[in-house]
């Protein structure tokens, strides 16, 4: 695991996971939030994430954390490993509005500083839908990757999955 892409729905702990899972395999973290967000919630183009993702996927040693559907494609052409948190909906909205409580007002480690957290019914409706519409879309562009992918139903897979690990040593 060298390129390795955390997707799921909003809420799962993609971006919680992210820098637990970057020192177990020693590999640097980028969150697509980071780089999609500037300060004041001014998304930025998708020429611009693109150009930052080329980047990225161009070198040897990353993980990234994000579905971000538009550019799924592209990363996923560089992953070798996706791990998919597909975590029932409820979950995650518990998980969101707990997020959304802990963080109100201030910017979350994985965000871009100058985006503090805020309740969004439309972001909220977004994640209860997920199953009929982004679900499928996601579903749709990992077709042809499915060697490539780890998909874990709840945290204890996870779990167990963490510690079947190896443990690295850095050198």
């Amino acid at each position: 695991m060298q390129r390795v892409l955390i997707i799921g729905p909003c809420g799962s702990g993609k971006s919680t996971l992210a820098p637990i899972l970057s020192v177990r395999l020693n590999l640097p973290v980028f969150h697509m939030d980071q780089l999609n967000w500037r300060p004041g919630w001014v998304e930025s183009s998708k020429d611009e994430i693109r150009e930052k993702l080329a980047g990225i996927v161009a070198t040897d040693r990353w993980l990234i954390d994000g579905t971000y559907g538009g550019t799924l494609t592209e990363r996923l052409v560089h992953a070798d490993t996706v791990i998919y948190l597909d975590y029932p909906i409820h979950l995650c909205v518990a998980r969101l509005i707990r997020r959304i409580l802990k963080y109100r007002g201030r910017s979350r480690p994985d965000m871009t500083e100058g985006c503090p957290e805020r309740f969004d019914l439309g972001f909220l409706i977004y994640l209860m839908r997920w199953n009929s519409g982004p679900r499928v879309r996601l579903e749709a562009k990992l077709k042809g990757h499915e060697d490539k992918i780890i998909r874990l139903g709840s945290p204890d897979e996870l779990e167990n999955w963490m510690d079947s690990l190896p443990l690295k040593t850095l050198s």
